[in-house]
């Protein structure tokens, strides 16, 4: 994304709509996601590729 980062992003997004819930995607290993200032465990992620019944299982995780 131009501009900013999907973190960053999200960040602002969770600042105007505090009850959004966010759900990251990502080509990276966790490893590399902790390393870029992430925590491991503190968020959703979703490591990519992924199969249409892991993003439904997911989101259904994150929405609970």
């Amino acid at each position: 994304m131009p501009g900013m980062s999907g973190r960053e992003l999200a960040q602002n997004f969770v600042i105007k709509y505090p009850a959004a819930r966010v759900l990251y995607m990502s080509g990276y290993t966790d490893d590399t996601i902790v390393r870029h200032g992430i925590e491991e465990g503190a968020v959703a992620l979703l490591a990519k590729p992924f199969t249409m019944e892991a993003i439904a299982r997911k989101v259904r995780e994150v929405l609970k």
